[in-house]
């Protein structure tokens, strides 16, 4: 296969809000250093993740290719690789918002042959940050049995996290905005609903009293484990919902970044609090292939609901993080190369 010089891709040139995005027909096609792999990209994931480097909250080098996820064919190896031009694979790795993307290949995983591409790409990113989350992050301080408190269930992540916490043996309260309540409520035992933003379609954290609805269902107990991917809207929330010696995972900023507090807030209860990420949870190639074989797994037997909701095509890039940051999203979001 003739590889081209050139690409269309999905640039960041400075950090702002969607339309930062700049789709570009000639941008050169990456070189393979020594380790890669050069992937000829059909799909690439859309996640929160990209909004953080695009808007600046995690910083990066500019101007660079958005996003971090996607799958493909293998065009071009080095000598020395273990794939073969042709293999179907997903990634973690950035830059895969291109029709080409260089990969290390420790971030590579072949496809098994009855896995579709959309679903394989769907696994990677939202799947192992929930099976890192309900799996390792809660430091073994939950119990099967016990109660954990999920936001925003009827999409992303944490609609995996909850579905994952369930196959743990966890007891799961699941909350969503209104309009997504027919998709949130097979995924949790308790489902608190919340009335929507004012113009919006992600959820008013306001609009309920989350702590005593969660207080009232565990019997005044509170939850072993809170996950949050929310962040600013929802930290007091949490803070609030934990029983004794529970702990809080903060793992997102879909409403902002979490302000600092002091620690004496957790002195109440004797809680603990984590803001962990995936890179640290896949550190060795090991610990990256054990979760994509059980999240793999979970798909070949029929135990996770997974939904892409919508395709989007490249050059409607700004429309995917629009979507995706107005909360209209029931599953997973890609890019078709």
């Amino acid at each position: 296969m003739e590889i081209p010089t050139t690409m269309k891709a999905v640039v960041v040139h400075t950090p702002g809000d969607a339309n930062t995005l700049t789709v570009e027909t000639t941008y050169p096609v990456p070189t393979l250093e020594a380790g890669q792999v050069l992937i000829k990209n059909e799909f690439a994931g859309i996640n929160f993740i990209d909004t953080y480097h695009r808007k600046g909250l995690y910083p990066r080098s500019y101007p660079f290719v958005a996003g971090q996820e996607g799958g493909g064919v293998v065009v071009k190896t080095t000598s020395d690789s273990s794939l073969k031009v042709g293999d179907r694979v997903t990634y973690l790795s950035f830059g895969s918002y291109a029709e080409y993307t260089a990969v290390p290949e420790d971030k590579v995983v072949p496809l098994p042959d009855d896995m579709k591409m959309d679903i394989a790409i769907s696994c990677m990113t939202q799947g192992l940050t929930a099976h890192y989350l309900v799996t390792s992050a809660h430091a073994n301080l939950i119990s099967k049995g016990e109660w954990c408190l999920i936001y925003a269930i009827g999409s992303g992540t944490c609609q995996w996290a909850a579905q994952m916490a369930k196959l743990q043996g966890y007891k799961v309260i699941g909350t969503c905005s209104k309009g997504k309540k027919d998709a949130a409520i097979k995924f949790c035992d308790e489902l608190i609903v919340l009335e929507e933003a004012a113009g919006a379609s992600y959820a008013d954290y306001t609009s309920v009293d989350i702590a005593a609805k969660v207080m009232d269902i565990t019997g005044g107990v509170g939850v072993k484990c809170v996950i949050d991917g929310v962040g600013k809207s929802t930290v007091d929330i949490s803070l609030d919902c934990l029983a004794p010696r529970g702990i809080f995972i903060s793992f997102g900023n879909a409403s902002g970044a979490v302000p600092a507090f002091p620690v004496l807030r957790l002195v109440k209860k004797s809680t603990f609090v984590t803001r962990p990420k995936l890179n640290e949870y896949m550190a060795t190639r090991e610990e990256f292939m054990m979760r994509v074989n059980e999240v793999f797994g979970y798909v070949k037997n029929g135990d996770l609901d997974i939904t892409v909701d919508k395709v989007f095509e490249l050059d409607n890039a700004v429309e995917g993080h629009k979507y995706l940051e107005g909360g209209n999203s029931r599953g997973k979001l890609l890019y078709k190369l």
